[in-house]
């Protein structure tokens, strides 16, 4: 049998990708190949098996290091044989510009109640992103969640409020006017749909093999923590609540914790 091993690692070994990307792998299924792993940025990330082979999306954050990094995937097969191969992925520098933006003092100077909530927030969903779910819960290609949308602002870009420097922001900031249905990018399962401080009324959505997908400053929510939904269903309808200068979407992805470009996803 021909052994299509040596054309996957070639692939691994050419791919470069940015900062703040997500990027596909693709494995062929082989006879008795029973599970794919690749260990990248400290995480073990599974591969789901459909049709055509194997696959992952793994992410890779917007400030890691420029240059290559290490990925060691292992194929472990039924009659217990287990194959390991460390190849490189090499990760492009990208700039991002400076966003400086005037929002509601309460946002930047907060009251010790409003730090206090805040932290058990942070806390909250860096348990929910530091969750893998061993296989993908999708099937079909990912999608804007406003439709005919072809662009966002923002990624990436560092913060300034008020005059006071803050985190990169993580996500695209779509242009959506007040009430606008907001729809899931793909099938998932929600993980949290609740008003937070700064993200105002807010969705996230498991689609497995860590793939998170966010949706910010809603004006209403239209679904349920641990329901299951499709791609195309409306998880809100858009509005400007927490910090935020107005009314749009806040789309943000994690992917096994990397804070990407959404549009990523796309490709």
């Amino acid at each position: 049998m021909m052994n299509l091993l040596p054309m996957f690692i070639e692939l691994i070994a050419a791919l470069a990708v940015g900062q703040g990307q997500a990027l596909r792998l693709d494995v062929p299924d082989e006879p008795g190949l029973e599970m794919v792993v690749i260990e990248w940025n400290d995480k073990s990330i599974p591969f789901s098996q459909d049709s055509t082979g194997w696959f992952t999306l793994v992410g890779v954050d917007l400030a890691a290091s420029p240059g290559v990094h290490a990925a060691e995937l292992t194929w472990t097969y039924a009659d217990g044989r287990v194959r390991h191969q460390v190849e490189q992925i090499d990760v492009a520098a990208r700039e991002f510009t400076t966003t400086r933006l005037e929002v509601a003092p309460k946002y930047v100077e907060l009251s010790k109640d409003n730090q206090e909530r805040a932290a058990q927030e942070r806390t909250e969903i860096s348990a929910i992103y530091a969750q893998i779910t061993p296989e993908a819960l999708w099937a079909e290609p990912f999608d804007v969640p406003i439709p005919g949308v072809t662009g966002g602002r923002n990624f990436g870009h560092r913060r300034i409020f008020n005059d006071q420097p803050r985190a990169p922001h993580s996500g695209a900031d779509l242009t959506a006017a007040m009430g606008t249905e907001i729809l899931a990018m793909n099938r998932g399962r929600v993980v949290l749909a609740k008003e937070l401080f700064f993200s105002g009324n807010a969705v996230f959505v498991d689609h497995g093999l860590g793939i998170y997908s966010v949706y910010l400053h809603l004006s209403e929510i239209g679904v349920e923590s641990g329901e299951m939904i499709d791609k195309g269903q409306i998880v809100g309808l858009a509005g400007a609540t927490g910090r935020v200068t107005g009314p749009h979407l806040h789309w943000g992805v994690r992917a096994q914790g990397a804070r990407v470009d959404p549009f990523s996803l796309l490709q």
